[in-house]
C-alpha cells in the first residue's frame, strides 16, 4: 500500500474512522480525505484507497459533488476492531510456503500442519480480542487521555 506496512492498515483505516465519528458528532457532515490525511499524517491518496475499501465493507459512506467527503455508515459503536481488520486485511495474519515444501524432508512433509495449527490458534486470539474493541471505545480513550 504505498509505503505503508501491510501492518499499519488497521491503525490508519480505525484512525480516518474516529476521526470521522469525531468530526460527525462535533456537527460537520461530511470529511475530506485531505482532513483525514492531515490528521494521519499521510497522503490524501493512501485515505481514500482505505476508505474505498471501508466503504465496499459498508463501514463508510462517499457524497459526490458540491458538499463531497466521506461519512460513516454506522455509528462508531457498532464498529468494532475486528470489522475494520476483515475490511483492509483481507487474507490470514501468516500464511503457509508460497510453494510446497519438499515432500521428501522430514521437516517439509510434516510442518506445514503444525504451523497451520498455531497460526489458527493466533488468528481466533487476533479476532476475539479486535472483537472487543469498538471505535466509540477507542474515542471514548482517546478523548479521556487528551
Amino acid at each position: 500500500m504505498d509505503g505503508m506496512g501491510a501492518n499499519s492498515r488497521l491503525t490508519v483505516a480505525a484512525h480516518a474512522l474516529t476521526w470521522i465519528g469525531l468530526y460527525q458528532r462535533r456537527g460537520h457532515e461530511v470529511a475530506t480525505s485531505e482532513q483525514i490525511a492531515t490528521s494521519v499524517n499521510t497522503n490524501p491518496v493512501v485515505i481514500r484507497r482505505l476508505l474505498a475499501q471501508l466503504r465496499k465493507a459498508g463501514l463508510a459512506d462517499s457524497r459526490r459533488g458540491a458538499g463531497a467527503g466521506w461519512t460513516l455508515s454506522r455509528d462508531l459503536s457498532a464498529i468494532t476492531l475486528l470489522d475494520v481488520y476483515e475490511a483492509v486485511e483481507p487474507g490470514p495474519v501468516f500464511a503457509l510456503h508460497p510453494a510446497p515444501p519438499d515432500r521428501e524432508c522430514i521437516v517439509g512433509r510434516g510442518i506445514a500442519p503444525v504451523l497451520g495449527a498455531a497460526y489458527d490458534g493466533v488468528e481466533t486470539a487476533l479476532r476475539a480480542e479486535l472483537a472487543r474493541t469498538t471505535l466509540g471505545d477507542v474515542l471514548r480513550d482517546v478523548l479521556r487521555d487528551a
